[in-house]
């Protein structure tokens, strides 16, 4: 009894946090399935290796082999990696929580209720990354913070020079900022050809 108990808290923990945390902020469906598979996949293989006597070797094991899979079909975020975590730590605490199911279930709690708030605006406050291609080679550091807050319209808090090709005339650079409240005049010198902005 306690086994199926275990197992329904972890999948409406999972689909809490598959369908109400991660979609409605970050919209890919895809990844909402991969969450869900990997939660019970997991769950189903650490129930039924359960009876095991190195029940906590093997849920640590089992942990650190999928923790170093890497996906390739498609570039995940950092935040992405979080979700897929958080998939596999609630299957495993439904898979070996028996012993103590009031302690398993309240940590699936936590667990959702942490990640739901680190990937909200609460901690972040707006703070936000890209890669950006801005179309002239700008080698001054001063330079090229004014620029890139003219063309995002934010407070730059650091820019990380990737590539400048000379050539080409065109800068690479990782920028980390914030949204302005006013967006900062542009002048008649940079209003030609926009800028590209790759999203990372």
């Amino acid at each position: 009894m306690t086994t199926y108990l275990l197992a329904g808290a972890d999948l409406a923990a999972v689909l809490v946090l598959a369908l109400g945390v991660y979609f409605p902020r970050h919209r890919r469906s895809d990844l909402v399935t991969a969450f869900v598979a990997v939660n019970v996949g997991v769950l189903a293989v650490t129930v039924a290796l359960s009876t095991s006597a190195a029940t906590i070797g093997l849920g640590l094991g089992l942990f650190g082999v999928l923790s170093i899979i890497r996906l390739r079909s498609a570039e995940l975020g950092q935040h992405e990696i979080a979700y897929y975590f958080a998939s596999l730590a609630l299957g495993l605490l439904g898979g070996l929580g028996a012993g103590d199911p009031r302690l398993a279930v309240s940590l699936m709690g936590l667990l959702v209720v942490v990640v739901a708030v680190a990937d909200s605006g609460v901690l972040q406050r707006g703070a936000r990354q890209q890669i950006v291609v801005l179309d002239s080679a700008i080698t001054d550091e001063a330079a090229l913070r004014e620029r890139l807050e003219v063309v995002l319209a934010a407070r730059v808090h650091r820019a990380v020079p990737l590539r400048v090709d000379l050539v080409n005339d065109s800068t690479t650079v990782d920028v980390r900022y914030a949204r302005a409240a006013r967006p900062p005049a542009v002048s008649a010198s940079e209003s030609g050809a926009p800028d590209a902005l790759v999203l990372r």
